[in-house]
């Protein structure tokens, strides 16, 4: 019996736990000795056992069965599927998951690099690494990496990560440092995945750190993450970490780029969906109060919030009061994700998502778990 069952469920966030060699493994020569060893944070000498284990584990069918009763416990690089594309087809025939987007998970620290030779360089291996993890399985989705420090370079690793066959492209949603995302030098940015039919991804960790490290000095004790590391979420984090996608999508409306491709799709995964409800009321209140002083304000022949329902989607934290927020925001906004294998996504979200929901009807549930990934995609 899959853990999910009795509609069709669509996973908008899981993840790859990189080996070591992963990343090399796709470089091009001149770029493969240049990149960093695999960076694994606070997560120290447990996650440098775990990928140990990992390794030895890879290719074993015995090991990789004994992990199916622990589908929903086993975290990180023990989880059945965290590194290998067989056993994560396996994985998803027990979760019960008919379509999953899957992004990476450490390796951008392996070529993060103000030299943009390496950073280009290293984009292109791992987009060819994701879209070769999920090849074979049609029910994969790979979302490729694009920095837009550079924006023709940019341009170029958007239209390589459609050629190898990614289904939707991350995006920092931190701005470069002299330029905004909403320029005319990134149109072709845009145009290309609308074309394409392929969606833009905010993922959590791509704003930096929105919170000022003074706010830790604040004369108690260190806090670690409820992980016991130091370098994920804390509560001060999750109050704040909402900020930088909130930022960049809202440019994204007043700048006038979803007027411009009213086709292009946009996710924002894994920094919650809570404050989604007062911001759409927010950017309308922009518009509305700027625009005898911002033309380009005047000029955007839609309602903010009406660019946000047609073209944005928000996955919810399984602790967040979806049925709420569906009832003030509308049933098209919010999806369903699981975070699989990382242990942020818990042992049950379905549970949580599942009370939240109760009073909720059937047609805003099935949009919830599918129907609103499938317009995402552009399915």
């Amino acid at each position: 019996m899959p853990y999910a069952e009795g509609r069709t469920y669509y996973d908008a966030d899981s993840h790859l736990m990189e080996l070591g060699d992963w990343l090399a493994t796709y470089a091009d020569p001149d770029i493969r000795d240049r990149l960093r060893p695999l960076y694994l944070g606070g997560a120290g000498k447990q996650a440098d056992d775990a990928v140990a284990a990992a390794e030895q584990r890879k290719g074993d069918a015995a090991a990789a069965a004994a992990l199916e009763g622990a589908l929903m416990k086993a975290k990180g690089w023990n989880a059945l599927g965290a590194f290998d594309p067989a056993e994560r087809s396996r994985a998803l025939d027990l979760l019960g998951f008919d379509k999953q987007l899957v992004f990476s998970t450490f390796a951008a620290t392996q070529y993060a690099s103000d030299d943009l030779d390496l950073l280009y360089g290293g984009t292109r291996a791992h987009n060819r690494g994701i879209a070769d993890f999920c090849n074979d399985d049609p029910r994969l989705i790979a979302v490729a990496s694009v920095p837009l420090t550079d924006a023709a370079r940019a341009i170029e690793a958007v239209r390589e990560a459609i050629a190898f066959g990614c289904g939707a492209v991350l995006v920092p949603s931190a701005p470069p440092k002299d330029i905004s995302p909403t320029h005319p030098d990134y149109n072709d940015v845009w145009a290309q995945l609308q074309d394409a039919d392929i969606p833009f991804m905010l993922h959590i960790g791509g704003g930096g750190r929105p919170l000022r490290r003074a706010f830790h000095n604040n004369g108690k004790a260190p806090t670690t993450d409820f992980l016991g590391g130091g370098e994920n979420i804390r509560a001060k984090d999750y109050m704040v970490m909402h900020q930088p996608p909130e930022t960049f999508l809202a440019m994204m409306v007043l700048d006038g780029v979803l007027e411009s491709f009213p086709r292009l799709k946009g996710g924002c995964i894994e920094q919650g969906g809570m404050w989604v409800v007062p911001w759409l009321r927010r950017l309308d209140i922009a518009q509305d109060t700027f625009k005898k002083t911002e033309p380009a304000l005047a000029s955007l022949p839609m309602k903010a919030s009406d660019y946000v329902h047609r073209q944005l989607r928000f996955t919810p934290f399984p602790t967040e009061p979806v049925g709420w927020m569906i009832e003030n925001a509308g049933d098209d906004l919010f999806l369903f994700s699981s975070d699989y294998p990382h242990p942020e996504g818990g042992r049950d979200p379905l549970r949580h998502f599942e009370a939240s929901l109760a009073d909720v009807s059937d047609v805003a549930k099935d949009r919830f778990y599918s129907g609103n990934f499938a317009d995402m995609m552009n399915a």
